[in-house]
């Protein structure tokens, strides 16, 4: 099994705070005629805002390369969204209980992917979550019942899926599972936005979608700056962390919610309860791909701090817990600062810039 990877939370990308020209529709620039200018595009996508930033020489080049990745982004959107009733994950949901449903390769391989990181997490991280979180409605502050909990929680088990290499099929086997890869696709979709960058040749940029982050290459002769923060206490920095060809992603309490009854109900669900996670407020992942970053941020915001630790302590790892305390994992202590990322890490909130 491939090795896992942390890091993540709130992305701001500070460079971009200047006044920006737009080149073509949606791209814009900080500096266009300059030579190796930024070119940007922002975006609302996979129900958050995914934004392209990179380097080029030439505008026309650059804003065509920027459009390719949002493009790819809104590909995967179209197939790996539950709320676009025409994506194969939505069939998948619809019919996969009555028999083997036929995805395509590439959805396969994501949710194949998504039940390893199940088994590496003993089932803190499950897509089959949604079976009780669907029922969750944070804009209009409603969750299900004890009643429709109860009925939902048996469905609840990434081994409910069958699939079947062979033929790329997914099985439900039982009639409640719905499936939402919401904690793994827009990891993924930022991976796929920067192979399509690199397939053009562009080796400095930026492609951020929600907490899921990944840079490529360098800015400007400099790596690209982490500072960490405490996602409640926004003026506490924990850490300041150079890197280049990383990936980030972070976990938190405060992206989706709303509080009732003294509880704050958000949208991480732990697979064991139907009900929010609550030990920690955010974890943030450093690694190699955002696809891994954005699973293992999730994995170990249900876990909490000791579990949590437990399983990426040998990585860099900085965890917020429900009573504001910082928790540092052995890799993140063994850590100087450096240019390029290591293989995996976390931190807790991050600005880029």
């Amino acid at each position: 099994m491939r090795k896992v990877a942390m890091a993540g939370s709130i992305l701001l990308l500070a460079a971009l705070m200047m006044e920006a020209r737009e080149i073509q529709a949606g791209c814009r620039s900080n500096d266009a005629g300059t030579e190796g200018s930024w070119f940007f595009a922002d975006e609302s996508i996979m129900g958050t805002n995914a934004r392209i930033e990179l380097c080029h020489g030439d505008a026309e080049y650059a804003c065509a390369a920027v459009e390719a990745a949002l493009a790819e982004i809104r590909r995967i959107d179209a197939a790996m969204s539950p709320y676009v009733e025409t994506s194969l994950l939505s069939r998948m949901n619809r019919d996969a209980r009555f028999g083997p449903v036929p995805v395509g390769h590439e959805l396969f391989a994501l949710v194949a992917q998504s039940i390893e990181y199940s088994e590496a997490s003993k089932g803190a991280f499950d897509v089959t979550y949604a079976s009780a979180g669907r029922y969750y409605d944070y804009r209009k502050r409603l969750r299900p019942d004890d009643a429709t909990l109860e009925e939902a929680l048996p469905a609840i088990d990434y081994r409910h899926l069958e699939l079947d290499p062979e033929e790329q099929t997914v099985r439900y086997a039982h009639e409640g599972v719905y499936v939402d890869l919401g904690g793994i696709a827009k990891g993924y979709a930022v991976d796929r936005a920067i192979a399509v960058l690199r397939a053009r040749g562009i080796t400095q940029a930026s492609v951020g979608a929600g907490g899921d982050s990944r840079i490529l290459g360098d800015r400007r002769g400099e790596p690209w700056v982490f500072s960490v923060r405490d996602s409640r206490q926004r003026e506490d920095m924990i850490a300041i962390l150079p890197f280049e060809n990383a990936a980030v992603s972070t976990s938190g309490d405060y992206e989706r919610f709303f509080e009732a009854d003294g509880k704050r109900f958000h949208h991480i669900i732990d697979p064991t309860t139907g009900d929010s996670a609550r030990e920690v407020r955010s974890v943030t992942i450093l690694g190699a791909e955002a696809t891994a970053t954005d699973a293992l941020s999730t994995s170990v915001f249900v876990l909490g701090v000791v579990s949590g630790l437990d399983l990426i302590n040998e990585t860099s790892d900085i965890i917020v817990d429900g009573d504001g305390r910082v928790h540092v994992s052995a890799g993140l202590m063994d850590m100087a600062p450096r240019k390029t990322a290591p293989e995996t890490g976390a931190l807790a909130s991050a600005d880029v810039y």
